[in-house]
């Protein structure tokens, strides 16, 4: 089957330009001066007209969490929901993250993602590795990651007890990393510190959602991230700092690369767009003031009166940071987040927003935050690049997969909950509500294949492959 589209304005990271595409199978073959008769008369089996719309390549969002197991339940969205949300949102490849804990082997949570995720997904997948306890049988398993197409692990400073790594874990894994190529992702959050600051908040009765961004202050994350980058100094292995929401936490990655270091950083909509404040002012009849636990993540919003909001925006403009992942890890109201009633410790972290990143982003080029070529790059070019998919992923250009998004400026986005409003992801709220975008996403084609078109979706389970991911294509 081939597919034309044709009349559109192709954004790649490197600037826009009116070009139509032709589609053969899963594959782009050709990009073509539009009405060019280069190839002849076309007699496409499908021709999509794009006139006056945007053709991007199609969102990667390398940071997500399906069914992942956190606080005594799992995030709400499976890998079949959370998938096909993230269809609906011009989003065509996830990279979520197979979970080892404490006393468990690497590749045994490695197989159960596999299991999850496999003949469920309306998109293509990848797979980080956390390492959630490092010792001799983990330091093994991580040479066999790059084999199973996973070139990147996380650790976490952050949440003893769970995932928490000591320096000297941090160190040996850092230094079989660096031998094997494989990219570390860090938690940089001081959590034996937080937990002290946590359990002095609830002592004193301070128990509401907005105590959870007092106790993981920004200072917890600024030493977290300096000591991260001291450690993958002294090592010589990358590292890749995620969600990353503190201005102090960015000037420590900016002044880390200045010196040539291979250090990055993504931040995500919720730190780009919400703030302390309004988490503080949050109240509800059903709720009153446990309505900011839809906003409890972590890292947690920060102050808009310090400026971090303002510093992230900044940070994409300058590379600083260098892309946009969405952390989605949704959790319900109703007997999820309702479990952290009374000590906000118990709330699960997590807000969804893998169905409205593109969009998110989309309205901050329409502000002037970036340009439209940088939406590219921070939502999908990047993103390839860093993960080792560059080529098939995250350009519009012949021999990638036909993973395509057209996307029309002068629609209009309600993001939100409810009738008439975007909201496909497994959640009884939404983080997002009342936000107004000044564009829409109208047809999204995954591997050629038609997902999202005129308001209907077309996708199904399985459509998703597993995608083995190679070395990172973004290092010095």
């Amino acid at each position: 089957m081939t597919t034309l589209i044709k009349n559109g304005t192709v954004v790649n990271a490197t600037g826009a330009t009116p070009a139509d595409v032709l589609v053969d199978g899963e594959t782009i073959v050709a990009l073509l001066a539009p009405g060019s008769t280069a190839l002849g008369q076309i007699d496409a089996d499908t021709v999509i007209d794009a006139a006056g719309k945007y053709v991007i390549p199609g969102g990667v969002d390398a940071h997500t969490h399906m069914e992942l197991p956190f606080g005594g339940t799992n995030a709400s969205d499976t890998f079949e929901t959370g998938t096909r949300a993230a269809a609906w949102g011009g989003t065509t490849s996830i990279i979520d993250f197979a979970v080892q804990r404490y006393g468990e082997r690497v590749e045994e949570g490695l197989a159960a993602w596999h299991a999850k995720a496999d003949g469920n997904c309306a998109i293509d997948y990848g797979f980080h590795q956390i390492i959630g306890g490092v010792d001799e049988f983990s330091l093994k398993a991580m040479e066999t990651l790059v084999d199973e197409g996973i070139t990147s692990y996380k650790l976490f400073m952050a949440y003893p007890g769970v995932f928490y790594s000591d320096d000297a874990q941090i160190l040996k894994a850092m230094q079989r990393a660096a031998d094997l190529g494989l990219l570390t992702m860090m938690h940089a959050e001081n959590g034996p510190a937080i937990d002290v600051l946590a359990e002095q908040l609830v002592s004193q009765g301070k128990t509401d959602p907005y105590f959870h961004g007092i106790a993981r202050a920004w200072q917890m994350e600024e030493e977290a991230t300096h000591r991260a980058i001291m450690l993958a100094n002294l090592t010589g292995a990358p590292l890749y700092v995620v969600h990353v929401s503190a201005k102090q936490a960015v000037e420590q990655l900016a002044w880390a690369r200045d010196k040539g270091q291979n250090v990055f950083g993504e931040t995500c909509p919720q730190y780009l767009y919400l703030s302390l404040e309004e988490q503080l002012g949050a109240r509800s009849d059903d709720y009153g003031a446990f309505e900011g636990a839809k906003w409890v993540c972590s890292t947690p919003l920060r102050s808009r009166a310090e400026g971090h909001q303002d510093s992230m925006w900044q940070a994409l403009r300058t590379n600083d940071l260098q892309m946009v992942s969405t952390d989605h890890c949704p959790f319900c109201m109703k007997d999820q987040k309702e479990l952290g009633r009374g000590d906000f410790r118990a709330i699960p972290n997590g807000i969804g927003s893998v169905e409205h990143r593109m969009d998110l982003m989309y309205q901050g080029v329409v502000t002037g935050e970036i340009s439209l070529a940088r939406w590219v790059e921070l939502t999908s070019t990047t993103p390839a690049r860093m993960f080792g998919l560059y080529g098939k992923k995250g350009v519009i250009a012949p021999g990638a997969d036909a993973d395509i998004v057209v996307y029309d400026p002068n629609g209009h986005t309600s993001i939100g909950y409810g009738e008439g409003k975007t909201h496909h992801m497994n959640m009884d709220h939404s983080a997002w509500e009342g936000f107004e975008i000044d564009g829409h996403v109208d047809t999204v084609i995954s591997r050629g294949r038609v997902l999202v078109d005129g308001g209907a979706y077309l996708g199904s389970p399985g459509h998703g492959r597993y995608l083995k991911r190679g070395l990172s294509q973004y290092l010095i």
